[in-house]
Formats: C-alpha cells, structure tokens, sequence
C-alpha cells in the first residue's frame, strides 16, 4: 500500500516536471532567477565593494526574489487545471486528491531547486577570489530551498481557491508578504509598546525572514526545520481540502 502511494506521487511529480520543460516559462523563469540574483548580488549588493569573500549578498535578496517568482509558478499549479478542466481528469485517475497534491508540489519545488543549483557560478566566483565558509553556504542554500518550499505551499493553496491564474498569484505575494512581514522591525515596533513579550515571539517565529536568516549563519536548528516542514504540511494539508470541497464546482 505503501509503495502505491508512493509510485502515484512519483508518477505525478514525473508528468508535472516534464510539463515544465515542454513550454517556455520553465526557461524564462530560470534566466529571470539567474539574471536577477547576479544584479542583487554584485551590484545592488556592492559584491566587490564589500571586499569580503561571502554569499551575504546572495542570500539576502532571496526572499524578496522568492516573494514574486515563486508565485509565479505555483499560480498555475492548480488555477490552470481548473480552468480547464483538467483537474477533473486528473483526479479520476489512480491517485487521491492528497498524492496529486504532493506530486504536484514536489515537481514545482524540484523545478525551483533546479534553478538555484544553476547559480553555482557564483559559488565559483566566490570561491575563486577568497576562501569562503562552503559550510555555511551550503546552509543557506538549504534554507533558501526550504523557503522556496514554504512560499510554493501557500501559493499551491491560492491557486486552489481561484481558477484565475492573475487572482492566485496576487493572493499568493499578498499571503507570503504577509510571513516576510511578520519578522520586520517596523511590524514589531507596532506590538512592542504594550504586547507582552510572549506575543512578540510567537509573531517573529512566524516569519520566514528570522528562520532562514538563522539557516543562511549556518546554524541548523532543529526547530527552524520544524518550522519549514510544518507550513509545508499545512498548506499543503489545506490545498487538499479546497480540492475536496471545490470538486462539486
């Protein structure tokens, strides 16, 4: 039964990374992340100016990057099979509207995968003119994945809810802006004259920021793995239910 399972998710994941690379926007969106991560990284984040031999440059543009190129390919995970029609037939095939879900999703979040292993000439780069931590770089790579991740889960379930591709991906930036916020300073100077110290806590264990900002030091909390695999879970856990609930539609 297992194996089943498991053999229906792989079979799905399959079909959607394949659909992928069958159009263009695979492709635009690969030289849109690499184009831009070379801009943040050696211009606006002054790479050469800094005269330190890291990937804080790097890194510290991934969420906002993330913030509206992830949306832009979890829109369609299941805004366009609605759409459509084609949901319809997907989910008459051998599989529960769970496994479509997670095939679904671990084929966009490889895809996004793929795409930030194609910025290894930056690590080249970097390696090349001084001798950076790679420990700590490969944290932070591992941290910007499992933010992909958490960011393609909201947008996966914001694609449920719509059949229209334009309102999924708004409501996704909105949603993910939402967990970017959470962690800022200037949202929580609005809590920190009167809100207890408990509340402030658990507002900053929401964002995705103070998370990966703990990974990308190179520091591999258990509890920020935690934090990932749990919104990966929930949204994807709440993707399912729209399914369930808009399969009457």
């Amino acid at each position: 039964m297992k194996n089943r399972s498991l053999n229906a998710v792989a079979n799905v994941t399959r079909r959607e990374l394949s659909g992928y690379f069958s159009t263009p926007v695979a492709w635009v969106f690969i030289v849109i992340f690499l184009v831009m991560s070379g801009v943040f990284t050696f211009y606006i984040g002054a790479f050469y100016e800094r005269g330190i031999a890291g990937l804080d440059p790097f890194f510290q543009f991934h969420p906002w990057l993330y913030l509206f190129l992830v949306p832009a390919i979890g829109m369609r995970l299941w805004a366009e099979e609605r759409r459509s029609g084609t949901v319809e037939l997907l989910l008459t095939l051998p599989v529960t509207t769970w496994q479509a879900v997670l095939g679904k999703f671990f084929a966009a979040w490889i895809f996004v995968g793929l795409a930030l292993v194609l910025t290894f000439p930056i690590w080249l780069t970097v390696n090349y003119l001084g001798r950076p931590d790679n420990g700590v770089v490969l944290a932070a790579y591992l941290g910007s994945w499992l933010m992909a991740g958490g960011f393609l889960a909201i947008a996966s379930c914001m694609s449920a809810v719509t059949r229209n591709q334009v309102v999924a991906f708004i409501l996704s930036v909105v949603v993910c802006f939402g967990f970017l916020l959470s962690g800022l300073p200037m949202v929580m100077n609005l809590f920190s004259g009167w809100a207890p110290q408990v509340f402030l806590d658990v507002i900053a264990n929401f964002s995705f920021l103070t998370h990966f900002t703990d990974i990308s030091k190179g520091v591999i909390d258990v509890r920020d793995l935690v934090y990932f695999a749990l919104v990966l879970l929930l949204w994807l856990l709440a993707t399912t239910i729209v399914l369930e609930m808009k399969k009457a539609d």
